[in-house]
């Protein structure tokens, strides 16, 4: 129990901004148009220019155990998979339906809400290891999304569709500085102050922007369209999944930290990506929303929770 509430003080600071964020459109009538700012300020500056900065560091960062990924995106296939059965048999969707939903099970919002987790839980080492897992994730999740989608809808998917999605990948201002700052930090060379001291400035804006930004985008969904779907997603998301990923971990021998970012990677709310995909084919837009909305205001109790339990099992492992 005293763990499980030492993660939960960890967390409230960080699930407050959210509240913030969340009371400023709500009650505070701020216009939509400042969280459309904020978020592009966001993910085009804030959180870019602070990853650049760690992973230009990377000699002097822990090394990752890349068995991770078998771990993560192992456990994320297989709940796929079990998320579009039981979004036939329990909502009769199709099968654009089905993986819109399968993937709402399995999509987490990593940038705005998972990296200022595993900083706050874990610390500056940790972040190598989330970094490892976001190109990855950009690059698997919405492969899988496109061929899944286009396989249901035309029988194929071609090379093209393949390298759009690779391109837009490759765009993306997070991958494009975790990328960058790797090939940086691998050439042994160091950050002038007049460079590093401003981007350290504007790195320090990402975290605390991405969460009251976060809490703004939640006044956009409604929770009640859909709500029996919107309650499956979310204990798929929250509960089935992350253990699968531990469970993985464990059989694989997973050393402690990457175990945690994991876990913790695979615990959190949905990204807001998986909603604008259900908008764009028009499927379980309802319940996409309100899972959204759910899983992330459950996750304040969830993640804390899961982490505890991880932790305690390397404690009890180790006497």
């Amino acid at each position: 129990m005293s763990g499980f509430l030492h993660q939960l003080a960890l967390g409230a600071p960080l699930f407050a901004l959210i509240l913030t964020g969340y009371l400023l459109m709500r009650v505070g009538r701020w216009p939509p148009a400042m969280s459309q700012h904020l978020t592009r300020f966001v993910f085009s500056v804030g959180l870019p220019a602070m990853l650049f900065r760690m992973m230009s560091d990377l000699s002097h960062l822990p090394p990752v155990d890349g068995r991770l990924l078998i771990a993560f995106f192992g456990a994320c296939l297989g709940i796929f998979v079990v998320g579009r059965l039981l979004a036939a048999r329990l909502f009769g969707l199709d099968g654009t339906g089905q993986t819109v939903f399968g993937i709402g099970c399995i999509f987490s919002n990593n940038v705005m809400l998972g990296l200022p987790l595993v900083k706050a839980y874990l610390g500056d080492g940790a972040i190598p290891s989330v970094a490892l897992v976001l190109v990855f994730n950009a690059l698997t999740l919405w492969t899988l999304i496109s061929v899944s989608a286009e396989w249901y809808r035309h029988g194929q998917f071609s090379a093209g569709g393949l390298w759009n999605t690779l391109k837009g990948v490759l765009r993306n201002p997070i991958i494009l500085s975790i990328l960058t700052g790797t090939a940086f930090g691998l050439s042994g060379a160091e950050l002038p102050e007049m460079l590093d001291s401003p981007l350290r400035m504007l790195g320090q804006t990402g975290m605390p922007l991405a969460l009251v930004t976060l809490g703004m985008s939640l006044t956009e969904y409604d929770l009640r369209g859909q709500w029996r779907a919107s309650a499956t997603i979310a204990v798929l998301k929250l509960v089935v999944l992350p253990l699968s990923i531990w469970g993985l971990a464990r059989l694989i021998g997973l050393p402690r930290m990457e175990t945690l970012v994991v876990v913790l990677l695979g615990s959190i709310g949905l990204g807001a990506n998986v909603f604008l995909m259900a908008r764009q084919f028009k499927a379980v837009e309802g319940g996409i929303a309100g899972a959204l909305i759910l899983s992330t205001v459950c996750s304040a109790v969830t993640t804390p929770l899961l982490l505890a339990l991880v932790s305690h099992g390397f404690s009890t492992a180790g006497r």
